[in-house]
């Protein structure tokens, strides 16, 4: 008969193992695959950028879990340092911030992973002078 302790044993150390495969840790230990758990919530939460190639531009999507005051005007300063104009764009910062936005470029040629880079960027650098305040 197994011990009562040895059927719980079992059951943490399979949920361990399952949160250890969501999650694509390596670790072994208990401490650090829920430490490992810990930083992939953090990077879940994080603020999602993505950007597409159209034919005279971007298509610039930025989604954030939380409402960000002031975000906007920062990734519409990483635009115009870009050379990208706004053609068209929907913003919504109901609860969490959701910006849709069409950029073309002034005849430079910029690549759309470089539009990634620059508005990621921009929302760290905003990240960080919100942490300070």
């Amino acid at each position: 008969m197994v011990s009562r302790e040895h059927k719980k044993a079992a059951a943490l150390h399979e949920k361990l193992q399952l949160l250890r495969s969501i999650t694509n840790s390596h670790a072994v230990n208990k401490t650090s695959i829920i430490i490992d758990a810990s930083k992939y919530i953090v990077d879940l939460k994080q603020k999602e950028v993505t950007v597409k190639t159209l034919e005279k531009g971007f298509q610039i999507n930025v989604i954030s879990e939380k409402n960000c005051p002031g975000l906007l005007v920062t990734i519409l300063e990483a635009f115009e340092e870009l050379g990208l104009n706004v053609v068209e764009a929907r913003v919504s910062c109901t609860g969490s911030f959701h910006l849709e936005a069409v950029g073309e470029n002034d005849g430079e040629n910029v690549e759309a992973h470089t539009v990634k880079q620059a508005v990621s960027q921009a929302i760290n650098n905003w990240s960080e002078s919100n942490e300070q305040d």
